[in-house]
């Protein structure tokens, strides 16, 4: 009966990590980030559940004879904001987790 200790206190141990993931999961959406293509024509801002909350396009990059380009720059910036969000996520669940990778956080 000697392991019934232990196992309480490993169950308490992972019911602190589950609230500082919610924490942590509850800063990361309110955090945004910026990704941009084009010198900056291009904007995109996501929170830190990778959800686009705005974008942002230069007047002079809406060329209707190359929609090819601009559809280039928007992907450019999404995915320049979701490495961003990537990196975000690991910075602040690295520490909690000891590296180790959980699904559906990053």
């Amino acid at each position: 009966m000697a392991a019934l200790p232990n196992m309480s206190g490993m169950m308490k141990q992972i019911q602190k990590m589950q609230e500082k993931m919610a924490r942590i999961q509850e800063e990361l959406e309110a955090r945004t980030v910026v990704g941009e293509a084009g010198g900056g024509m291009v904007k995109v801002t996501a929170n830190g559940k990778q959800h686009l909350v705005r974008m942002q396009i230069d007047r002079e990059v809406v060329n209707p004879a190359d929609v090819e380009m601009l559809e280039d720059l928007i992907l450019a910036a999404v995915n320049e904001a979701g490495r961003k969000v990537d990196a975000e996520v690991q910075s602040k669940v690295g520490g909690l987790t000891g590296g180790t990778k959980i699904p559906g956080l990053t």
